[in-house]
């Protein structure tokens, strides 16, 4: 976005920053998403089976925190996952007012056959940064998000 000068400096820095924050986004998410499509399987579907692969067993709420999703959808999200065969629900032994999530032996086998292919995706569209300024990126993205999160 041009400069306006019409909000004053920093508000116009502020929004040109958004603007291109968002448009980056925007078009790095069309790409992820479209790759995981590849996998017969929906941007939240995938997000369920990456956490679970990473994780192992979680609570419910433990997988709406890590994807910051609401738990109406997740139920939803999870319900069609396990239609698929990928993911099964237990009660947990310590709390069985809890449900526990982990994945089937088939969810295991599909996270160990996509995941991997999904990530040097992901290793190939950030290739237009150096691994530094990955780094820089990543951390200032932490600090922002960090900050915003306290306001």
């Amino acid at each position: 976005m041009k400069t306006t000068k019409r909000y004053g400096k920093k508000a116009d820095l502020a929004l040109s920053t958004w603007v291109k924050l968002a448009r980056a986004y925007t078009s790095f998410n069309k790409k992820s998403t479209d790759n995981i499509r590849t996998f017969g399987l929906t941007q939240p579907q995938f997000a369920v089976i990456e956490v679970l692969g990473h994780l192992g067993a979680l609570k419910v709420g433990e997988i709406c925190s890590k994807m910051l999703a609401s738990g109406g959808n997740m139920t939803l999200v999870l319900d069609n996952v396990e239609k698929l065969g990928f993911v099964e629900r237990t009660h947990s032994r310590e709390d069985r007012r809890a449900i526990l999530v982990q994945l089937t032996p088939k969810g295991k086998q599909l996270f160990d056959d996509v995941f991997v292919k999904h990530a040097e995706q992901l290793t190939k569209y950030m290739s237009a940064l150096s691994s530094e300024e990955q780094k820089i990126l990543g951390d200032l993205l932490k600090k922002l998000g960090t900050s915003v999160g306290k306001l």
